[in-house]
């Protein structure tokens, strides 16, 4: 039985020829241009040697050049390597490295740390893009000169697809191998029982195509239906805004930071984008966040849930059940999510609805394991079900509600605090713009609250405190608020916590 997550575009090539599937500044491409584009891109690399199950890195931003990379690399049986963008040399040689990759496809603005890293792992380069003279050959260009390669090569449903290196929270990054079977399955049932999607609809891309949420949800289902991607190499409110309207986008797919990002830029403009719908995931959505994006642009968000591990998707808020705001949904189709006792290591035992635990997964979604980690892939998947390190709820109708991470919960003399409880409650302060709430060291409690805040307008720390503690739990408020411009980000928009508290702690 073959299966492969090129045939998304190839298919589609075919069903909806002559539609627009990406839109970035003047440039349009249709389906099939860009599945023939990709094809010559394959031509190249299979000249440079790559085959059937070799591992090819990507580079690049959000920009024609990814679906035409990441396609031309499947088209030829091989895996796909995505690189986070803002990674440093020694960051990129591990992942070369480690993934054992063959080469790197890299954008001429990444080139200054993806040629060095390349180097280092002694792996060769091509470049796309206008670089000034490299002497780095350029896929680009090349691919103009050469015949597409013929069709497809067929892969197994269990095949590995694509590694994507999760963000270390504890040492190096690891590879999560994630099979043609997962992302196929993702794909579909987003497409015909989640989302709300179809060949009409115009969709903004501004979530980093090298992350799953990306990736899966947004790329590629929205190429498996054939709706058209408008691309925003980097995310900026104000931008995004204009191009949703310019563009007439009916579909925005976000993490947090984006939906306040789009609110701050409809301060100071009247543009509305006339939004089907919006989805959110990568982070739980604040729901006073999720309620001022109902009332500025009259679109309800729908929450998700997932990881990369899961494909990413494992619940949603989707079609045919009524969304509840400040759940992440229900199960998707062929998808079993469960509560777990959070401190049993070695077992999973589930516990009762609305009790809370942490959040187990099985189905077609989880993946096949770390890359070369056989023990962390053991300490993952355990008794058949993937142990996502989240805590949460799942109640009596099946929508399940995110509480936070493991590792961000706050010890406090003793006592659970859960960050986002926090967050929920300061974001409703009118000077409050964005707050992420951690644990900093405390000689006599352990553990002591402390909010981080950007704020929106004139507030102090003593402010904040009081009016917090007439809101929260003695045990729960912040003791201590720190003020800043702006929070370290991971990949997906995710804030940082954990480089908060490293900053913080001394």
């Amino acid at each position: 039985m073959s299966m492969t997550i090129a045939s998304i575009l190839a298919e589609s090539a075919v069903r909806y020829a002559d539609r627009t599937a990406v839109v970035l500044g003047d440039t349009r491409m249709t389906y099939a241009q860009l599945w023939a584009h990709a094809r010559q891109y394959a031509a190249v690399l299979r000249d440079q040697g790559v085959g059937p199950g070799d591992k090819v890195a990507l580079l690049l931003p959000n920009t024609p050049h990814f679906p035409l990379a990441y396609y031309g690399v499947l088209a030829l049986g091989g895996v796909c390597v995505p690189v986070h963008a803002l990674l440093k040399a020694e960051e990129i040689e591990y992942v070369l490295t480690d993934s054992g990759a063959k080469a790197l496809i890299c954008a001429a603005p990444l080139l200054g740390e993806g040629a060095k890293g390349a180097e280092l792992a002694g792996v060769p380069v091509l470049s796309v893009m206008e670089p000034e003279e490299t002497g780095i050959p350029r896929i680009d260009q090349l691919a103009l000169a050469v015949q597409p390669v013929d069709g497809l090569v067929p892969r197994e449903p269990g095949d590995t697809a694509v590694v994507l290196y999760t963000s270390g929270t504890t040492g190096k990054p690891k590879g999560a191998e994630i099979s043609h079977l997962n992302v196929t399955m993702n794909v579909v049932v987003s497409a015909q029982h989640s989302f709300d999607i179809d060949e009409t609809d115009v969709v903004l891309g501004c979530l980093p195509l090298f992350h799953t949420f990306g990736q899966t949800c947004c790329m590629n289902t929205s190429f498996y239906v054939g709706a058209t991607v408008v691309m925003l190499p980097r995310f900026d409110g104000a931008q995004a805004l204009q191009l949703l309207v310019d563009q007439k986008c009916t579909i925005f797919m976000g993490v947090p930071t984006m939906y306040v990002g789009l609110l701050e830029a409809a301060k100071s403009s009247d543009l509305r984008p006339q939004l089907k719908s919006a989805l959110s995931g990568g982070a739980a959505l604040p729901v006073p966040v999720l309620e001022r994006f109902a009332e500025v642009f009259g679109t309800q968000v729908l929450e998700g849930y997932g990881l990369t591990e899961t494909s990413p998707v494992a619940t949603f808020n989707q079609k045919g059940f009524p969304p509840r705001a400040g759940t992440v949904g229900k199960d998707i189709w062929g998808v079993e999510t469960a509560v777990a006792k959070a401190e049993l290591d070695d077992r999973i035992e589930l516990v009762p609805a609305g009790e809370l635990g942490e959040i187990v997964v099985r189905g077609h979604n989880v993946f096949k394991g770390y890359l070369n980690k056989p023990q962390a892939t053991a300490a993952a998947i355990v008794d058949g079900w993937f142990r996502t390190g989240d805590l949460g709820t799942k109640d009596a109708d099946g929508y399940v509600t995110i509480v936070d991470r493991k590792k961000d919960m706050v010890l406090r003399g003793g006592y659970n605090v859960y960050p986002r409880d926090v967050e929920e409650v300061l974001l409703r302060h009118p000077a409050v713009g964005q707050v992420a709430v951690i644990g900093l060291p405390d000689p006599k409690l352990g553990e002591e609250v402390c909010a981080v805040v950007v704020r929106e307008g004139e507030l102090t720390e003593e402010e904040l405190v009081a009016w917090s503690r007439e809101k929260l739990a003695s045990y729960k408020y912040p003791r201590r608020v720190i003020f800043v411009d702006g929070f370290p980000l991971g990949p997906s928009g995710k804030v940082l916590k954990r480089e908060l508290v490293a900053q913080y702690a001394s």
